[in-house]
């Protein structure tokens, strides 16, 4: 049996035992994230083959980005009480055997579900990666490390429509619930060889269950009562009702996290201004990531006549430039001001977003895939700098409830992000049933409008 002692891992593979445990991680991070993406290509075939429209299809990726968002907070406990190589080696697994079924589905309702499921997994394996980096490196090379390991969160969403499209024109939508599968079986194999098991755990604490419902039914009523405000006509009574239920449990979690010994989110990091300023603007990077990566493949799909290849092919320059910028954005963390470097990729990723919204029936192939690569860059950008200005001033046992608490600002704001804008798409124009350009239009003036009012919070991050 391997000894996999940070002793034992130096002892056997020198020091590269760190980058083949970041490698490992990055396979985790790069299977959840081409999942999330992954399924947008295939959405009008969904449709079409079951039946459904847009306000039930969303679900697919809001439930997957809801399920995310609530179980990475449980990853800090996890890492206490089992470690990374244990808890990212289990959660790989059950993620590969939940796909798997979920390409079986024969309903809309159980590929919802296996999606839900992917998605409760993928959220224990995507803070795995800043938490080992910020363990393992020290911190003058952690910008660097983190601009590589953050090539798997950037450069999946941006692959993930050119492979997703190539599965549904070449064979069916069935396999972009396969794709996934071969990569984390190779991260089982990885992490049971190259993760390291930790030098100490803290003494057991109980996991917060009270706090996990809370947020959880949180997170679900606020996304479900933004789905039905699609159907607004009959439905205010009910619209308000939920927002009232939504409230009272968000205060409810709040007291409860604030009142419980071992909380599920530590607040008090909150109370540090960088680490909430940061907080801020990884809400809005994940609204600038995942809504545009949905709205991108449905827009040229749907309003431009692309077919899902075509839709696919036109996010691979944006990362294919994504590869090349994200080291550098890394390095740049490390001897740069983060809040120039956030505020730099807010505004190169706010001017992609307004182009797409002035973008007409006439606009051609190579100006929309170069306003993708234009959205990437900026998100390339923000990502490292976030990462860094937020954990580099906490202690070490902080970074556990750290990098999970930055992951799920992340997660939650890419889950609003999708949602409203299905919602502002449902709201806007339709001839014929199918949105216009001016529906479309709107959506990408929301997204650009919330990611520049992010620059308000990380103006005030230091310098």
């Amino acid at each position: 049996m391997h000894n996999n002692s940070i002793e034992g891992l130096t002892a056997r593979y020198g020091e590269r035992w760190r980058w083949l445990a970041v490698i490992t991680v990055v396979l985790g991070t790069m299977a959840t994230v081409l999942s999330a993406t992954v399924i947008n290509v295939a959405l009008y075939d969904i449709m079409q083959e079951f039946g459904i429209g847009q306000g039930q299809v969303h679900w697919l990726a809001t439930g997957f980005i809801a399920a995310m968002t609530t179980t990475m907070l449980a990853s800090a406990w996890l890492l206490d009480r089992f470690g990374v190589r244990q808890t990212l080696g289990v959660a790989m697994a059950a993620f590969t055997v939940i796909s798997i079924i979920g390409g079986f589905a024969n309903t809309p309702e159980q590929l919802i579900a296996a999606r839900i499921g992917q998605g409760a997994m993928a959220g224990l394996m995507q803070p795995m990666g800043m938490y080992l980096v910020f363990r393992i490196f020290p911190t003058e090379r952690r910008g660097q490390v983190m601009g590589i390991y953050g090539m798997g969160v950037i450069l999946a969403p941006a692959l993930g429509p050119v492979l997703g499209g190539f599965l549904v024109d070449q064979f069916n939508w069935r396999y972009v619930m396969y794709a996934p599968a071969p990569v984390t079986l190779l991260g089982v194999w990885m992490a049971w060889r190259f993760l390291p098991l930790p030098r100490k755990r803290p003494a057991h604490y109980p996991f917060d269950l009270i706090g996990l419902v809370l947020l959880g039914a949180t997170v679900a009523l606020t996304l479900e009562t933004l789905t039905r405000m699609q159907l607004w006509a009959g439905q205010e009574g009910r619209i308000l009702l939920q927002c009232v239920l939504s409230l009272v449990f968000l205060v409810a979690f709040v007291l409860r996290e604030r009142s419980a010994r071992h909380p599920l989110v530590n607040l008090q990091l909150l109370r540090q201004p960088v680490f909430l300023y940061a907080t801020l603007g990884a809400l809005a990077l994940g609204f600038a990531l995942f809504g545009s990566t949905y709205l991108i493949p449905l827009f040229v799909q749907t309003a431009l006549g692309f077919s899902a290849t075509e839709a696919g092919l036109l996010m691979l320059p944006a990362g294919v430039v994504l590869g090349i910028v994200f080291p550098l954005a890394g390095r740049l963390a490390d001897k740069r001001s983060a809040r120039g470097l956030v505020l730099f990729g807010i505004a190169v990723f706010a001017v992609s977003a307004v182009l797409f919204a002035l973008t007409g029936a006439y606009a051609g192939f190579g100006w929309l895939a170069f306003w993708a690569v234009l959205g990437r860059i900026g998100i390339g950008f923000m990502l490292p700098a976030l990462s860094t200005g937020a954990l580099n001033p906490l202690a070490p046992e902080q970074l556990g409830a750290g990098s999970s608490t930055i992951n799920f600002a992340r997660q939650l704001g890419g889950a609003l992000g999708v949602n409203l804008v299905a919602l502002t798409i449902e709201f806007g124009e339709h001839q014929a049933g199918v949105p216009t350009f001016g529906a479309f239009a709107s959506a990408w003036w929301l997204v650009a409008m919330f990611v520049a009012l992010a620059a308000v919070p990380v103006w005030k991050m230091k310098a």
